[in-house]
């Protein structure tokens, strides 16, 4: 069979089609890895986290959250679009007076930041909230 430019040409196009999104998979979104390493794969449920986060920041370097799950074991905090999602974790033990923290954290561009809290009888929580970020703070 003669090939021509025309042929080779398409049998390229195809050949790099399907070797760009055979991969997608194998590159599964990073927050969604984090989550399911935390929740060990249970299902999560909006409410009974309270999360603080400003709707804009100007400076991603130092952008101020809070979180708090009143029975939460542990909360972890998450930035959807920076390249390692975890920011912080916190863990609470039975004697702590308020199930609470804040932190300040880095974003690189505007993005969502989530909570998933732990709660005492096995189940997960959830809240989030978008911060425009005007200046971003993970370099480029």
């Amino acid at each position: 069979m003669d090939f021509t430019r025309r042929n080779i040409l398409a049998l390229g196009s195809g050949a790099f089609a399907v070797a760009t999104f055979a991969g997608l998979p194998a590159y599964a979104s990073k927050t969604d890895d984090a989550i399911a390493a935390f929740t060990g794969g249970a299902g999560v449920t909006d409410g009974g986290v309270v999360m603080t986060a400003p709707e804009i920041a100007e400076n991603g370097n130092t952008v101020p959250v809070a979180v708090s799950a009143p029975g939460a074991v542990s909360i972890m905090v998450l930035a959807t679009g920076n390249p390692t999602p975890a920011v912080a974790t916190f863990n609470f033990g039975p004697l702590a007076g308020a199930r609470s923290g804040s932190t300040r954290i880095r974003l690189a561009k505007t993005q969502d930041v989530i909570a998933i809290a732990k709660m005492e009888d096995g189940t997960f929580r959830r809240a989030g909230a978008t911060v425009k970020v005007t200046i971003g703070g993970c370099g480029g």
